[in-house]
């Protein structure tokens, strides 16, 4: 996309007079193109005419908008079957979005062996400036991950275990914050949905270090997280797992236990050593 094309602003007006013009067409825009790169990409590819039915955008608009993205190599346009494809500049934002959160080789190597060790789908999260995100997850085919928790996930810290744990070590403010710009949605009949409620439940994870969470994100899964700390003693990540519900016993609950807190020992110390720096979670500087 040409910047120019999208933000440009009339001759003999500043900014200010602009803001109206800018929503009413720069940021509409904005906002129609990446609507199209993501139908196209849920897709697998799409004509011009399957994206305009799709959006309920005019098929000049969007015509004119994908030979915007093809331009920038967003898109490519397969001609002979009348399409729209994923172009190759995307793996270049895909592959910096990676190292920018990037997840050290010990670390990965940790959360496989926590997916061995507990049989089950395992995971790593971080504060990546005011968001908690999935930066790391291991799974098979005998112990799947949740959907939707891939790479880059960053909603419903409220209703899943690793975003418990996170929650927990921010301030009230953090949280407060936090739940301003994600709110608390019900995702199952047992998802805690009152400040009040959460403030308990955080407060009890605090204290307990292990956060587990019972069918409140997905119907039928149970998941446990624990907290990883900085050389300060801050929590900068957690590990966590998840696991059908019908698998859970008080002496399976134990061992998950003891298996996060061995996991976040062994990642906890690769932070203590200095060697990997992480943005905090209220401004996004580097602790």
């Amino acid at each position: 996309m040409r910047t120019g094309e999208v933000l440009s602003l009339e001759p003999g007006e500043g900014i200010g007079e602009q803001r109206g013009v800018l929503r009413g067409s720069g940021v509409v825009t904005v906002e129609k193109t990446l609507s199209i790169l993501e139908i196209v990409a849920e897709r697998g590819g799409a004509s011009a005419k399957e994206v305009s039915q799709a959006l309920g955008y005019p098929l000049p608009t969007v015509y004119r908008l994908l030979q915007s993205l093809v331009q920038s190599d967003y898109l490519i346009h397969l001609k002979g079957e009348c399409r729209f494809e994923l172009g190759y500049k995307l793996d270049r934002l895909g592959v910096s979005l990676h190292r920018q959160i990037g997840v050290p080789t010990p670390v990965r190597a940790e959360i496989a062996r926590l997916h061995e060790t507990a049989q089950a789908a395992g995971y790593f999260a971080v504060y990546r400036g005011a968001d908690v995100v999935v930066a790391y997850v291991v799974d098979s085919p005998a112990h799947p991950r949740l959907i939707p928790l891939n790479f880059g996930f960053h909603e419903a810290a409220h209703a899943t275990a690793f975003g418990k744990i996170l929650l927990a070590g921010m301030s009230a403010e953090q949280v407060g914050q936090y739940l301003e710009v994600h709110g608390m949605p019900r995702l199952t009949g047992t998802t805690i949905t009152s400040r009040e409620e959460l403030d308990a439940e955080l407060s009890a994870v605090a204290s307990r270090g292990i956060a587990w969470e019972r069918e409140e994100f997905v119907p039928g899964m149970t998941c446990a997280a624990n907290g990883v700390r900085n050389g300060a003693g801050m929590i900068v990540g957690s590990v966590a797992i998840s696991v059908p519900s019908g698998q859970i016993s008080g002496t399976r609950e134990r061992e998950i236990e003891r298996i996060l807190r061995d996991a976040s020992n062994h990642v906890s110390k690769y932070y203590r050593s200095g060697q990997v720096r992480r943005p905090s979670a209220d401004t996004g500087r580097v602790m």
